[in-house]
């Protein structure tokens, strides 16, 4: 077991950069792309931390992940440890050490970030997470079994938020059913990321994890249709509301009803849900041709022209209205897109799209420049008047955000949403309009990462918790009157 060194030695050490595998043997397979820390990487790494007194980087996770107890637990060798201070906050670390961006939010936050050289919190957290799976399995606080179960609670949506919120909710001695509309578990995690950045017996082996502690997942069940918010309310003592938005965006240009064109989020959910990478052993086909161009530059885009060039494109290529400068993505996925071959045209925007017997055949964009900030901080793009580009492609696939689906909004009644769809709840605690409803994730905030959706998650359970005891306590305290 190793202490702590002198903090004049931890300033020494390198950050340790994360192994892949070889660019050019990698994009045409789905195999995971970072293989991880070895064990004396991780404790290297973690020597790197400064322990200070004042955790800055906590204040960049927002479910306050206990980031300097589970790192000094690694400098000890004590990887179990590790785990449990990881799991207090966080009951899924082996997807949020895969795929949050640390880098604008915990690593942001690290004293060293000053010195461009942030601790790789990221990167330790996946390693605590894979050497638990691999040498005692994972595992999560449960409700002791003289526990008394405080109540019942509906959860809507099997994605990041929701199981957050039952995660903690089961701990804390509530009987937690959650209801998911696809006949697999995960949400975005499953249907949104494809394997070569998490792989899904990791995300199987999280959810495991968390059924053990009791909660109940119902799989093919379309709230607002199957079953209904309002009737969901009736039978549980709360209902939490985290069915994401995963409604596909489009541009609204000419051609996009064309064959070959393709939301990122329909795409997508053909390949990593429904089997489509491996037609005809799997009845979902994706109608796929040679020279593909993904509209759109966040992590969605680049999973989409990264999966596309796997699946056997001649070409793949992003076509983005601002540079690489702007770009939402990670700089890792970017980077990563960029080794595998993937095209890049910046300063564009699709204005058309042009077919021939029915498919599409090409695209004509719109060159652009970069004018003055917009409300996101980045440099609007404006039309670089008179030049356009057109390039011959015979796939589509629009990423350019999702958006609200209508559904689960239909059939609760007092539940309020904004003019995009989203449910207005309450930050701090994802209460909605409606008492006894919550809501959290995407669903409220649109589009934002796995861990701001685990935070929602968590701050909805203890809001819930509250709710419900105070609720009985007021119920208690009438009938002693």
């Amino acid at each position: 077991m190793a202490d702590m060194l002198p903090i004049k030695e931890r300033l020494k050490i390198k950050r340790h950069e994360m192994p892949t595998l070889d660019p050019e043997k990698r994009g045409k397979i789905f195999e995971e792309v970072p293989t991880g820390y070895t064990v004396e990487d991780a404790i290297s790494e973690a020597q790197r931390c400064l322990q200070c007194k004042v955790a800055t980087c906590m204040d960049g996770c927002p479910a306050q992940v206990r980031i300097p107890h589970f790192i000094e637990a690694i400098v000890a060798e004590d990887f179990e440890k590790a785990l449990e201070e990881l799991k207090v906050t966080n009951a899924l670390p082996a997807v949020c050490g895969r795929v949050c961006p640390q880098e604008t939010q915990c690593e942001n936050t690290c004293v060293l970030e000053k010195q461009k050289r942030p601790v790789a919190i990221g990167r330790l957290e996946r390693f605590v997470a894979d050497w638990n799976r691999n040498n005692v399995g994972h595992k999560l606080p449960v409700c002791a079994p003289e526990g008394e179960i405080k109540g019942k609670v509906a959860i809507v949506g099997a994605g990041p938020a929701g199981i957050a919120c039952a995660a903690d909710l089961s701990k804390a001695c509530y009987d937690v059913t959650v209801f998911e509309a696809l006949h697999k578990v995960g949400g975005v995690l499953r249907y949104g990321i494809p394997d070569f950045r998490l792989p899904k017996d990791i995300l199987d082996s999280e959810i495991d994890a968390i059924k053990e502690t009791g909660v109940k997942f119902v799989t093919n069940v379309v709230v607002g249709n199957s079953i209904t918010v309002d009737e969901l309310a009736l039978e549980y003592d709360a209902v939490f509301i985290g069915n994401g938005a995963g409604g596909p965006r489009m541009l609204g240009i000419p051609g996009e009803n064309l064959n070959g064109v393709y939301s990122a989020s329909e795409f997508l959910v053909r390949v990593n849900l429904m089997g489509a990478r491996n037609f005809p052993d799997f009845d979902t086909p994706v109608n796929f041709g040679r020279k593909v161009v993904v509209f759109g530059a966040g992590n969605v885009a680049m999973d989409a022209v990264r999966t596309a060039l796997r699946l056997g494109a001649d070409e793949a290529t992003i076509v983005y209205r601002r540079t690489k400068n702007e770009a939402p993505a990670r700089d890792e996925e970017i980077m990563h897109a960029e080794e595998e071959g993937v095209k890049f045209h910046f300063l564009a925007s699709p204005v058309k799209i042009n077919g021939k017997n029915g498919r599409v055949a090409s695209i004509i964009c719109q060159l652009m420049k970069l004018g003055e900030p917009d409300s996101s901080g980045r440099a609007r793009p404006v039309p670089d008047e008179g030049k356009t580009m057109e390039i011959e492609v015979d796939t589509v696939i629009v990423a350019i955000g999702q958006q609200a689906n209508p559904i689960v909004a239909k059939s609760a009644t007092g539940v309020r949403t904004d003019k995009r769809g989203y449910f207005v709840a309450s930050l701090e605690t994802g209460q909605t309009t409606r008492e006894g409803v919550f809501a959290g994730g995407d669903i409220v905030t649109g589009a934002a990462t796995v861990i701001e959706a685990v935070g929602a998650g968590k701050n909805a359970a203890q809001a819930i918790d509250r709710f419900i005891r105070s609720k009985k306590l007021s119920v208690a305290e009438e009938a002693n009157k």
